[in-house]
């Protein structure tokens, strides 16, 4: 069983599913992008964090990633990247997020060549961050995106306060890339997830199906999840109310 079942909604949608999440007891991700944190009123944050507050609800964040690297050769990519993970982590603050989940921006075609380069820029750009993720109280959670095999999550990971530090399983984005198993990537990262994102797509876009209406077998995904992962939050990444609601009835029969 997951300690917390969540459900995907950008911050710029959520005025107008917010009355649906609060009465459905939908504990959100909430997805901040670059232009979200440009012009989010702090005030609305503190008035949603006491809404959650007030209906026995939790939450977790995703943050903005287009465009954004910790481990970028490129230092003021890698300053832009800070800037936006201080903002995230400022408002995973005040909603009292779980977890705040990060693209960690590997990608072999470009970083392939300067791995070693890669893996020390993004250890050092976390544990700069470590004294404001402490003060947040939440957990840093690393998704896969393009990576085929997990070394470089798990080289990142191991040098990181496991305390702090764990990994976002997207099953979305291993159906795309990933060259190894399911129960390859999980024997090496599976005991480091903290959250899973449960989407389904037939292995060729990032189509944020709900569970169950594309390829990816999710009879043996939970199954790994439970033994692996027992106490990881799983969120459900649709990308619309009634894809989110397809997904929480499909998922139900792996609780």
């Amino acid at each position: 069983m997951p300690s917390l079942l969540c459900g995907h909604i950008p911050w710029h949608h959520l005025e107008e599913n917010r009355s649906y999440l609060l009465k459905e007891k939908i504990n959100p991700e909430i997805y901040l992008s670059s232009d979200a944190l440009d012009s989010i009123d702090m005030k609305q944050v503190r008035i949603f964090s006491s809404e959650l507050l007030d209906n026995s609800l939790s939450c977790t964040i995703h943050a903005p990633f287009m465009d954004l690297n910790p481990g970028s050769v490129d230092r003021t990519i890698r300053e832009t990247t800070r800037l936006r993970a201080e903002q995230t982590l400022n408002i995973a603050d005040i909603l009292k997020a779980r977890i705040v989940v990060f693209h960690p921006g590997y990608s072999r075609l470009s970083y392939g060549s300067v791995v070693d380069r890669w893996i020390s820029n993004t250890v050092s750009f976390w544990e700069q961050q470590i004294p404001r993720i402490k003060e947040a109280g939440c957990l840093v959670a690393l998704e896969n995106i393009f990576e085929e095999e997990p070394s470089t999550l798990l080289k990142v990971l191991e040098q990181l306060d496991s305390t702090i530090f764990g990994h976002c399983f997207d099953v979305g984005h291993f159906n795309m890339f990933a060259t190894v198993s399911f129960d390859d990537w999980f024997s090496i990262l599976g005991n480091r997830i903290i959250e899973a994102h449960l989407h389904d797509n037939h292995g060729t876009a990032d189509e944020h199906l709900p569970v169950g209406e594309g390829e990816i077998d999710f009879t043996r995904v939970t199954a790994l999840l439970k033994r692996y992962a027992p106490d990881s939050v799983w969120t459900l990444e649709a990308h619309s109310r009634e894809r989110l609601e397809r997904s929480i009835k499909a998922v139900s029969n792996y609780l």
